[in-house]
């Protein structure tokens, strides 16, 4: 088991190595940063030390070296436009987006499994069929489409709900949290709902389908057969099997949530990663851009890797020998 972690450990850091090389190259063909920074009555001379200073006078692959330094360092350079640590500015914000997307798998899950459990159980009577029907809107609507709606519907129209912003935090080891306050909560439900309509469908019909499989099982028959109660044989027989592609598929998808919680923090005005490295895109600040992707790809490895774990700690039979 040490051995194979050992082993995971050394195969995301080499992604990681190859993710740095892509992201580098990638985010400095996309345009010039003093073209943003620099006044166009600035002199040559200007524009000729600002480069220098920026460290962009140099080869690409000399800026690669100083820039894998850096991470060994822990510091990836300062950005261009808040003259901070790009990565201290990315941390500052990941708080917010890690509550977004854990409030947003939850809502899949507290909404998905029942439903596709129902869906699964009872796949012939009306309300099934219904929400069959209904959960290809969650892979149709827009994401962007569905916050703007949902900012009309309970902020304009009702004005039950803020448009945007955070709301009251309260902190803990010095981290603010809007989970813990109603003011928080009331700013959190829109985006997390908005965030989560997707998931919510994905997760219902992996669940639906999983049941059916596995309900005509032999093992599921002769506990029935035993005189064991549907709740009983759901609980033990049919989730604990369903339990592996659903902490597989939501594992995975949580990765998704945090890389793409861009559109939804945009929307709905949410301090997180997400709105911040659209801020940088549009200003091509290429620090946070570098840090925003590498801490993306950490954290999708890491997900990985716990996802294999707990993949292990269900089925017993594939763990390593």
């Amino acid at each position: 088991m040490i051995v194979w972690l050992l082993m995971r450990i050394a195969q995301a850091c080499g992604i990681m190595l190859v993710m740095t090389v892509l992201v580098f190259i990638g985010v400095h063909v996309i345009g010039d940063p003093t073209a943003m920074l620099v006044s166009p009555e600035a002199s040559a001379q200007d524009r000729a030390r600002m480069i220098a200073a920026l460290g962009l006078d140099q080869p690409l692959w000399l800026q690669y070296l100083h820039f894998l330094g850096g991470i060994l360092q822990g510091d990836i350079g300062n950005s261009f436009v808040f003259h901070l640590p790009a990565m201290g500015l990315i941390l500052q914000r990941m708080p917010a987006t890690l509550e977004l997307a854990f409030c947003a798998l939850l809502f899949a899950l507290l909404i998905g499994v029942p439903l596709g459990l129902y869906c699964g159980l009872r796949p012939n009577t009306t309300l099934s069929k219904i929400i069959m029907t209904s959960s290809i809107v969650g892979f149709s609507i827009p994401t962007f489409w569905l916050g703007l709606m949902l900012i009309l519907l309970f902020s304009v129209n009702l004005g039950w709900l803020p448009s945007s912003g955070r709301g009251e935090t309260v902190k803990i080891l010095g981290i603010g949290w809007s989970f813990l306050t109603l003011d928080g909560l009331s700013h959190l439900a829109m985006p997390a709902f908005t965030l989560s309509l997707y998931k919510v469908a994905l997760v219902l019909r992996l669940v639906r389908a999983g049941v059916r499989e596995i309900m005509p099982l032999e093992h599921v028959r002769f506990a029935r057969a035993k005189g064991l109660s549907q709740r009983r044989v759901v609980v033990v027989h049919v989730l604990k099997n369903l339990m592996i592609p659903v902490v597989t598929v939501t594992g995975m998808e949580f990765g998704t949530l945090i890389a793409f919680s861009l559109v939804t923090e945009t929307v709905f005005g949410w301090p997180g990663m997400g709105k911040l490295i659209i801020d940088s895109i549009n200003l091509l600040d290429r620090p946070v851009m570098v840090a925003y992707l590498v801490i993306i790809v950490a954290l999708f490895s890491a997900i990985n890797i716990i996802v294999d774990i707990l993949y292990m700690l269900l089925d017993p039979r594939i763990r390593p020998r």
